[in-house]
């Protein structure tokens, strides 16, 4: 037998050993950053870490498409902005709770996705994606010229309410631990979806669209399926951020956000469900840090994408999982 030979009947030089304690390990660190957001309060400004949470789970909920399906939307502005009105209009004029207001608003963002996915779906690729830009800009400008959403000014002075009639959110404290409970169960649906079997086959679709065809799956039901609950996702997220800041503006559904939002998430690394939440960290302390320097904050962002491209080319979070310590941790990304 050749030495070539040989070394082909050995163990695969490519395969990492899992560490014997990794699912502890895992289990760890996940708790490590659950305490840190719930005692992150007594250390930073709690308005910014709402924000930062607000982000996340509106990163997270573009990945849900971007990541796990394949389908890169330049749209997801519509859904967290129009959200974020609906939300505003509903609690201010309708005099709607804020569980109520949340759910207007997603229920408003959802209809807006299935909208849009069932035109845009009937393309791929970059035809898919300059039409989800194209319809979102047709909804900025019926946000400019609505007169609910009353122009340039926004709907301003949202009251926050009572929680189930009970909890004042004016507080700001309340309000944090509003928000953090439902950053978590956002994510927490989010890891549910992805895991599920309707996950399983949204990554089959990524990965070979004519197999998942020819075995017979709706493959445009599931694509709609998924950008519908994106939507809703970041619908949520962005009824949240109305609720935080108590306004809703033309910032919020503007090109420019689904543009921070494609920047969050590959940053941290797509098909990973913690790298959003750190690629959202990354924009958002910058923007908040560098709000009063006279240094453009958009061109040191771009410059640290740029870092990230051609370094990080996974994104932070997905070379962290890519390297042989995550692997040996039980960790992978699905890229």
């Amino acid at each position: 037998m050749s030495h070539g030979a040989a070394h082909s009947a050995g163990p695969d030089e490519g395969v990492v050993a899992l560490h014997p304690k990794a699912p502890t390990i895992r289990l760890v660190i996940i708790g490590l950053l659950i305490l840190g957001l719930i005692f992150a309060p007594w250390f930073a400004y709690p308005v910014f870490v709402m924000k930062l949470m607000c982000f996340a789970l509106f990163a997270s909920a573009f990945n849900l498409l971007l990541g796990y399906t394949g389908l890169l939307s330049f749209g997801h502005a519509a859904f967290f902005g129009g959200a974020a009105y609906f939300t505003a209009h509903s609690a201010k004029v309708w005099g709607f709770t804020p569980e109520l207001a949340l759910l207007t608003g997603m229920a408003g963002a959802a209809l807006i996705g299935l909208v849009i996915g069932m035109i845009a779906l009937r393309r791929t690729g970059i035809y898919f994606t300059m039409i989800t830009l194209a319809l979102s800009q047709m909804f900025f400008f019926f946000c400019l010229q609505s007169p609910f959403t009353h122009g340039e000014d926004g709907i301003q002075s949202v009251p926050r309410g009572h929680l189930f009639g009970v909890i004042d959110l004016a507080p700001t404290m309340n309000m944090y631990y509003f928000v953090f409970a439902v950053v978590m169960l956002g994510l927490l649906v989010i890891w549910r979806f992805v895991n599920s079997p309707f996950g399983m086959i949204l990554k089959s679709i990524r990965e070979n669209e004519n197999r998942a065809i020819s075995l017979g799956y709706s493959v445009i039901s599931y694509k709609l399926g998924a950008f519908v609950m994106s939507a809703a996702l970041a619908g949520l997220a962005g009824g949240l951020k109305s609720l935080v800041f108590q306004s809703a503006t033309l910032t919020d559904v503007s090109w420019q956000m689904s543009g921070e939002v494609v920047l969050m998430t590959l940053l941290g690394g797509i098909a990973t469900l913690t790298g959003p939440f750190f690629g959202a960290g990354i924009v958002v302390t910058l923007q908040n840090y560098l709000a009063t320097s006279s240094f453009p904050v958009t061109i040191l962002t771009g410059l640290v994408f740029m870092v990230c491209v051609l370094i990080f080319r996974r994104g932070l979070i997905g070379e962290f999982y890519a390297s042989k310590l995550g692997q040996k941790l039980g960790y992978r990304t699905e890229t």
